[in-house]
C-alpha cells in the first residue's frame, strides 16, 4: 500500500515521503496511529500544493533576511561601558547588550543567539560582529565602545 508519512517513522520514512509500505502494517499501525495516510491522487496533489507553498515561503523568507542585512550593515550600534587603563573594559560587552541597544536605538529586533560573539568585546572602539540571520545569510554589524 501507498501511503504518505505526515511524521518521521524511524527505519521506515520520513515526513512527506511517498512510499510503498505492507497493508498491515499500514492499516494497523501507520493509519491508526495518524503517522500516514493513504496515498491517493487527491493526497498526493495535496502533499505537492504543501511543498511548494513551503518553497515560496522559504524563498520570501531569505528575501526579507538579505534586505535585513543591508540595512544591518549600514548601522552602528553604540554603546558606552566603563573603562580603565589603556582603553580596557570592566568586564565587557555582551551580544544581549548588542541586540538590546539594536531594539532601542534602531526597532530591529534580533535574538542575542544569532550573534556570533563568543567572548565580548572587552576595549573601546569599533568592533564588527557577525550576525547569522539565516543559514544563508550572514551580516556584519558594526559596533562602537565609548567611555561611559
Amino acid at each position: 500500500m501507498k501511503v504518505i508519512f505526515l511524521k518521521d517513522v524511524k527505519g521506515k520514512g520520513k515526513k512527506g515521503e511517498v512510499k510503498n509500505v505492507a497493508d498491515g502494517y499500514a492499516q494497523n499501525f501507520l493509519l491508526k496511529q495518524g503517522l500516514a495516510v493513504e496515498a491517493t491522487n487527491t493526497s498526493v496533489s495535496t502533499l505537492n500544493a504543501q511543498k511548494k507553498k513551503q518553497e515560496q515561503e522559504a524563498v520570501a523568507e531569505l528575501e526579507k533576511m538579505k534586505q535585513l542585512k543591508l540595512k544591518l550593515e549600514e548601522l552602528t550600534v553604540q554603546l558606552s561601558a566603563k573603562s580603565g587603563e589603556g582603553g580596557r573594559l570592566f568586564g565587557s560587552v555582551t551580544s544581549k547588550q548588542i541586540a538590546d541597544e539594536l531594539n532601542k536605538s534602531h526597532k530591529i529586533k534580533l535574538d542575542k543567539r544569532k550573534f556570533e560573539l563568543p567572548d565580548g568585546i572587552r576595549a573601546l572602539g569599533f568592533s564588527n560582529v557577525p550576525v547569522k540571520l539565516h543559514p544563508e545569510v550572514t551580516a556584519t554589524v558594526k559596533v562602537q565602545v565609548i567611555e561611559q
